[in-house]
């Protein structure tokens, strides 16, 4: 419809300043190593072992990731058969607009306050509580004040979080040769969530005990990503 050919043509039109407007200096022909499709393939695998602050900062962004994608995948479904709302599309675009307005309003306001301060562990760690406590308040308090509530707080939190979490994962890149590359292997960390977010989260609401279940697996999920920062060695 009218609304995905919309977000197509934004797309397109988002990226031409950068396209049109940027220019790469080309890498030498020299300095440009062999190809090779074992070294291409391999060279995607970061050792967890080797570069542990990576692995621990990887797997803190995909575990809230996946907690923010189960919120966000069944938010519909939770609004028309948890809440029972005579229109739950509206209910939808109403919370993804609070959670956009204050998103968009914390995600500058953290990344500067970051680097002002030198420290990026703490902002991820409270972002991500604080998303957990959210979740949790849609599993405990399920009426539309509730929901309206937790669309704040998820959009305050993930908002610290985009921001910073990206600036923490620059930090910990093991090598400026391959960063790039590593960004690839970041982002494996924003997409997988959203494949791996429907096998979680439907056992759950069919067959262990619905939505209250699943936003409190979500917060469990969330809390735990967070709290694996911690283990971060390399970064204040």
């Amino acid at each position: 419809g009218w609304g995905y050919t919309a977000c197509a043509v934004f797309v397109v039109l988002a990226a031409l300043p950068y396209v049109l407007a940027h220019r790469e200096e080309r890498l030498p022909a020299a300095a440009r190593p062999p190809f090779a499709w074992r070294g291409f393939l391999t060279g995607f695998w970061i050792s967890p072992r080797r570069h542990p602050d990576f692995g621990w900062a990887w797997l803190t962004r995909f575990l809230i990731n996946l907690s923010n994608a189960i919120v966000l995948l069944y938010l519909l479904y939770f609004l028309r058969d948890g809440l029972h709302r005579d229109d739950p599309e509206s209910g939808v675009l109403i919370l993804t607009a609070v959670n956009g307005v204050f998103l968009l309003g914390t995600v500058l306001v953290g990344g500067i306050w970051s680097d002002r301060v030198g420290r990026r562990k703490p902002f991820v760690l409270w972002a991500g509580v604080l998303m957990a406590a959210a979740t949790g308040l849609l599993a405990l308090w399920q009426t539309w004040p509730g929901a309206v509530c937790a669309a704040v707080l998820l959009g305050i939190g993930f908002g610290v979080f985009t921001s910073v979490d990206f600036a923490l994962m620059a930090d910990v890149l093991p090598r400026a040769s391959d960063r790039g590359k590593d960004l690839g292997v970041i982002n494996v960390a924003n997409s997988l969530p959203q494949v791996a977010a429907p096998a979680v989260a439907a056992p759950i609401v069919s067959q262990l005990g619905g939505y209250p279940a699943l936003y409190g697996v979500a917060a469990v999920v969330g809390l735990g990503g967070a709290l694996l920062v911690t283990r971060i060695r390399g970064v204040r």
